[in-house]
């Protein structure tokens, strides 16, 4: 039998090891970035490659790859602004008041989250062609405000943490349920609001099939479609295609230009951590 020291040298051993096999991909993706390959003689890590690859990730296409950034922070936190704003009292709604047909929209609410987005995308095209809005940021952005992930949230938020006593009370003190969502729920309800506001965010940003469809323009569509023309045009994976093209990108170029895309999304975080880390509980005490 093992003695309690050696028992947790091993434990602290395996952590180390397992956490050794999730890091080390990671870091050997970020040392790419740091690297010069112009598709004769790779070089080492170092910080002068990095500023190097990323004047080439800006020359391509006259710098189409900040366009790509633009447009996915406007439609990205466009729709997460709409979200924030349509799920908070919709999930007020379906957790305190009472009117018919509640139990059937929160069915529907829960069996919108399991649909594929794919299966949408389509249909939603249709619509938007019928009315000539296709090739809009703006159009784009209001759809992503779609979020019924964030209604459920906001349900169990409500649900958990705002007593059935205190709507009750307000009630009887004159508030109608709309100065009662805004009186006494929504002041408790920043975590609610920092859940709903980053998974919407992170939703939209990865986002591919919509800006896809609706954003077919190469210069306005999103960072997330892009992405794929950069690969597409690189010799690695097309070299037909990028025999043509003047800026020539190859695995640094594409690792720092995939590193870059990641930091509107670790911003985001880094700004709404505190809340995500008190309400990563939500709906596991019933107050």
């Amino acid at each position: 039998m093992l003695s309690p020291r050696l028992g947790r040298i091993g434990r602290i051993t395996t952590l180390l090891l397992v956490a050794a096999a999730f890091a080390y991909p990671l870091l050997a993706f970020l040392a790419v970035a740091f690297r010069h390959d112009d598709g004769l003689a790779p070089t080492g890590p170092a910080l002068n490659h990095a500023a190097d690859n990323w004047q080439s990730v800006l020359a391509f296409n006259d710098g189409v790859f900040l366009s790509w950034l633009t447009n996915s922070i406007i439609v990205a936190s466009t729709g997460s602004l709409i979200a924030v704003v349509a799920a908070l009292p919709a999930g007020y709604a379906l957790a305190r008041l009472r009117f018919r047909g509640r139990r059937l929209l929160r069915f529907l609410t829960l069996l919108t989250m399991v649909i594929p987005n794919t299966v949408l995308v389509i249909p939603i095209y249709l619509e938007v062609s019928a009315v000539g809005a296709v090739n809009n940021l703006w159009v784009v952005g209001l759809l992503m405000g779609f979020f019924p992930f964030g209604v459920y949230l906001a349900y169990i938020h409500f649900k958990t943490t705002l007593p059935n006593q205190i709507v009750e009370s307000a009630r009887l003190d004159g508030l109608t349920d709309i100065q009662t969502f805004f009186k006494i729920a929504l002041p408790i309800s920043k975590q609610a609001v920092a859940l709903v506001g980053f998974f919407s965010f992170v939703a939209n940003w990865t986002n591919y099939f919509l800006p896809l469809v609706l954003l077919p323009l190469s210069n306005s569509t999103t960072v997330s479609v892009g992405l794929q023309q950069l690969v597409s045009s690189s010799p690695l994976f097309d070299p037909t295609n990028a025999a043509g093209l003047d800026v020539r990108l190859y695995a640094p170029h594409l690792a720092l230009a995939t590193l870059v895309t990641t930091l509107p999304v670790l911003i985001v975080f880094v700004l709404a951590q505190r809340y995500l880390v008190r309400g990563q509980t939500l709906g596991a005490v019933k107050g």
